[in-house]
């Protein structure tokens, strides 16, 4: 068995890959919101501090958390590709027990300014660790599991906030002992992390010759343009980014919503932070279910319909709601009109879950290993000024007399804008969110041999035709984009012409209509091999009509042929489509293609069995179609 052959991401936590890497991010995040949750509580409740006023301090606080983001990000990304993350994680934590030991000093002394100096080098410590977090992911885990894998570190990290959020708040409320508590607690997590930090095994530095350069302007800046190299992953840089935007705005006004709008008390504003965090962390942990294992960027649409329609909700749900007393947890539960405020709240989140790890995985898969842990600094730099930008415009849109619940509408709107922009420049999200929606909800969709698409550099997969979908199934079993060939005639059916357009399919007709464009189909296919992606070619020139496997044509070995004479080296990978002959979008014994759309019932079980990858030295048509014939009665 392999060590990647395990059920579900759950499994991963018996693994020294990832268990202590694990727990060594959950201790960090649980002392991070420990500490601040304490400090804040302390220095808004417990002392007059006459420079510091109650309703600055959860400001200041914050800001001098994420400030070290905004300084340090680009020099901790060249650290992380420089060095082996294991050396990075291990000094990072020994750094940690410096700072709480210094912020115990603090708590006992109830000395504010040394706190604030801790505040500042807690957020060091997670811009250190920021880059190494998802660097070292891609590193160990397999295309396979590196969905399930961000799923249980987002997961892991939400609930390791609320522990830590709740462990501050009780423990520094204790009378006379509570600081002391809060000291120890810090101190003792420290070392917790640092002792189970000692456990992750050696992943070795990806540009160990790399020149660090300290100017964190000029370094921030040569790491955008890095990113901005490859669009797929720097707008998907963005769209991280916009979620910690949406996500922020909700946090922080959480507060708010619980007082002035739902008539709460304290307790009521940490119910929200816990059903906020169980919804990002139920939707984290769906991804790997919903994606069956591979990086499933399709959820990512999927994530943001429903983060803009539940916060949309939410405005309509908030309103109306009768004046009370203050309410406790308890009170606020049994009333009706609540549930739909907590529904909206877990649904929003959950599908923030969705939308942010598929998009993280992504960005791990697709950046160059050399420049990954820069490239995901700058992504740290940008989700700090989008987390800034949201505190400034929930301020402005509030002094402008906006109330909480319209801030969430305008913020639902917003989140559907952006959405479709990025879609819209993008449409590899959207032509995966179509696949996806094929695959699960109009089909059920078995996978076989799935572990033969090559994960990197260029190959061809051959496929039988069967219908007007074919693509678009392929898409869905393949982690990376794959380019088609593809009739032009198929060009002129509605919708998924559009689609196929989309998706930059290569137009071919047979040489005697057309000369001019069947050599330019045959010159681009041979570009996309040279660039080291995937091609997919249904050599039997058109859709059966009867169901069986048609003769192969010879547009193969013309590919072939040229890149050879270019010298780039192609795998050849069978496959086949099975019991899809006869449904909506395939022909019929009795009829055309999508007509009568339940002859075959629905989510009508389909498959495709994939084949070991074939040299193409060893390729001619006729071994070729013997290969699929072969995979398509083993379906």
């Amino acid at each position: 068995m392999s060590q990647h052959d395990h059920p579900n991401q759950f499994a991963l936590l018996k693994q020294r890959r990832f268990a202590p890497f694990f727990w060594t991010q959950f201790s960090g995040a649980a002392n991070d919101n420990l500490f601040k949750f304490a400090f804040t509580v302390m220095v808004t409740y417990q002392l007059s501090v006459a420079w510091l006023p109650p309703a600055m301090a959860g400001l200041v606080i914050g800001a001098l958390f994420i400030l070290p983001f905004l300084l340090f990000s680009a020099t901790s990304g060249q650290l992380t590709d420089k060095y082996d993350k294991t050396v990075m994680i291990r000094f990072v934590k020994n750094l940690e027990i410096g700072v709480m030991a210094l912020a115990a000093y603090g708590f006992i002394t109830n000395d504010v300014i040394v706190l604030l100096v801790c505040t500042f080098l807690m957020g060091l410590h997670s811009t250190l660790f920021g880059p190494v977090k998802f660097a070292y992911l891609p590193q160990v885990l397999s295309e396979r599991e590196l969905t399930g894998g961000n799923g249980m570190v987002e997961m892991g990290t939400f609930v390791a906030i609320l522990l830590g959020q709740v462990a501050g708040g009780l423990l520094v409320a204790v009378p006379e002992v509570g600081h002391r508590d809060v000291a120890i607690a810090c101190v003792v997590l420290a070392i917790v992390g640092r002792f189970v930090a000692a456990a992750i095994p050696s992943a070795p530095a990806t540009d160990p010759g790399l020149k660090i350069n300290w100017n964190p302007v000029s370094e921030t800046w040569r790491n955008l343009k890095l990113a901005h190299e490859n669009l797929v992953v720097f707008r998907s840089l963005l769209g991280i980014s916009w979620m910690w935007f949406f996500g922020a705005v909700f946090l922080s006004q959480f507060p708010s919503l619980a007082k002035e709008v739902l008539h709460g008390d304290a307790r009521v504003a940490s119910f929200l932070l816990v059903i906020f965090s169980i919804g990002i962390g139920t939707g984290s942990l769906l991804c790997e279910v919903l994606s069956k294992r591979h990086v499933e960027i399709g959820l990512v649409p999927l994530g943001a319909i429903g983060m803009s329609v539940f916060s949309i909700d939410l405005y309509f749900a908030l309103q109306g709601l009768a004046p009370a007393v203050e309410l406790g947890v308890g009170a606020f539960i049994a009333e009706s009109a609540h549930w739909r405020v907590m529904a909206d709240l877990m649904l929003l989140s959950l599908f923030a879950g969705l939308y942010s790890v598929p998009m993280y995985a992504l960005i791990q898969l697709r950046s160059q290993p050399t420049h990954r842990a820069r490239i995901i600094a700058a992504n740290n730099i940008l989700n700090a000024l989008f987390m800034i930008g949201s505190s400034v415009i929930a301020g402005a849109l509030l002094k402008a007399g906006f109330t909480i619940p319209q801030i969430f509408l305008f913020t639902g709107v917003a989140n559907a804008i952006v959405a479709f922009y990025i879609f819209l420049v993008v449409p590899e999200y959207l032509l995966r969110f179509v696949a996806w929606v094929v695959s699960r909800l109009i089909y059920r969709f078995k996978l076989s041999g799935d572990e033969h698409i090559p994960t990197q550099g260029a190959a061809i997969l051959v496929c039988n035709h069967v219908s007007f979908v074919d693509a678009v199934l392929l898409m869905a079993a393949s982690p990376r984009p794959i380019r088609f060939i593809m009739d032009h005639n198929i060009f002129k059916v509605p919708v998924l012409g559009w689609l196929f357009r989309l998706a930059k399919a290569i137009p071919i007709a047979p040489r005697t209509q057309d000369p001019k464009a069947y050599e330019a189909a045959f010159d681009a296919a041979a570009k996309v091999l040279k660039d080291g992606d995937l091609l997919c070619i249904f050599p039997e020139g058109g859709i059966t009509r009867d169901g069986g496997l048609q003769e192969f044509k010879g547009g193969i070995m013309k590919i072939l042929e040229r890149t050879t004479q270019q010298g780039v080296q192609v795998q050849v990978v069978p496959m086949a489509l099975t019991n899809l002959w006869g449904s909506f979008f395939s022909r019929a014994e009795q009829g055309a293609a999508m007509v009568r759309p339940f002859r075959r019932g629905v989510f009508s079980r389909v498959g495709l069995n994939v084949g070991v990858p074939m040299a193409s030295g060893a390729v001619q048509p006729e071994l070729l179609k013997a290969q699929v014939q072969t995979l398509l009665n083993a379906g």
